[in-house]
């Protein structure tokens, strides 16, 4: 345990001189030059990039059932960004598909782009495509961001070695979409409808696009992925037409 504590101030001393002023405290720079990508695969416990890999979530929000579809696709994306250290970094995304309805009614279609260093198994989040739905009608894109457009770089989604303690941005697309997670929970045992999962992780999420929120808690559970996500809860996992 004391080591682990060292570790952590280390990182933290670490983020704290490379994050500007408005991400103090969460880790922005991910050293990405040094990585080499995948975008397949299970390596990292907590989250799956292989093709056809599908989770179901539901539950009720006000009054409403809510049930979110994550499907892993075939299809890849080729996204390319520069650091402040150079580049340019081309990375093949993997696109995960992601349909939210309420009531029975499509309300949200995300296609959003995930690949996967390889030294570390850190899985970072490239941006996304959103279509948003209201009675049927598409309405707006609210949210879609893509990194290497308008200043937005990648955030990690998923850490490959989860440490208690540590903070880091999700998206880096200033005034767009700028979530960061914080670690705050391991070792767990959690049930849902699903089914029993033992050694699973929390996470909190909050954003400065949204002050004074006590943020988001994500569970997620090693070989299965996320599991609980606010009031949804996993109500299968398997395998789906990747399309």
């Amino acid at each position: 345990m004391r080591s682990q504590r060292l570790v952590l101030a280390l990182i933290t001393a670490f983020a704290l001189q490379q994050t500007p002023g408005w991400a103090q405290g969460f880790t922005t720079d991910f050293r990405l030059e040094s990585c080499k990508w995948s975008s397949t695969g299970a390596q990292n416990p907590y989250f799956s990039l292989q093709p056809g890999y599908q989770l179901v979530l539901e539950g009720e929000e006000d009054g409403t059932e809510i049930r979110a579809e994550v499907t892993v696709l075939r299809e890849q994306k080729a996204i390319t960004f520069r650091t402040g250290r150079g580049g340019p970094i081309t990375v093949s995304a993997r696109v995960v598909e992601e349909r939210e309805f309420e009531d029975g009614e499509v309300v949200e279609v995300s296609r959003n782009w995930f690949a996967r260093c390889v030294q570390t198994s850190d899985i970072f989040y490239f941006g996304e495509e959103v279509d948003l739905y209201e009675n049927g009608v598409l309405v707006g894109h609210e949210g879609a961001w893509q990194a290497g457009e308008d200043g937005a770089l990648p955030g990690i989604i998923m850490p490959g070695s989860f440490l208690l303690g540590a903070r880091y941005y999700q998206e880096i697309a200033p005034d767009v979409a700028e979530d960061r997670a914080e670690n705050i929970d391991m070792g767990l045992r959690v049930t849902v409808p699903a089914g029993t999962f033992r050694g699973c992780v929390s996470v909190r999420e909050t954003s400065p696009l949204s002050p004074g929120g006590g943020g988001d808690v994500k569970v997620y559970c090693p070989g299965v992925g996320i599991v609980k996500d606010g009031d949804l809860e996993l109500a299968e996992a398997g395998t789906a037409d990747p399309r």
